[in-house]
């Protein structure tokens, strides 16, 4: 299997966010193969934010951490979406 660039780890995670309107929670984002430690990497770089939020499962409630993209994120994206662009032959 071909290794990735980690930056198209971050493309595809910041992508994943841009994507959805209300952000993601951690376990989605972990199923769509996204490593804490590359959402830890987003919120760091300020590319996201990560808040708690409370959702019922069932008769219980437990907290999530819900991840959104910032403003400077998408400025991520569509500069990596452009150098993407300007790299075809």
């Amino acid at each position: 299997m071909p290794k990735q660039h980690p930056g198209s780890d971050r493309h595809r995670a910041l992508a994943l966010l841009a994507a959805s309107r209300d952000g993601c929670t951690e376990a989605v984002l972990l199923a769509h193969g996204v490593t804490i430690d590359q959402m830890v990497e987003l919120v760091r770089a300020g590319l996201a934010t990560a808040e708690p939020e409370r959702v019922m499962a069932g008769r219980h409630v437990i907290e999530v951490a819900r991840v959104k993209i910032t403003d400077a994120g998408r400025w991520a994206l569509a500069e990596s979406a452009w150098a993407s662009y300007r790299q075809r032959p």
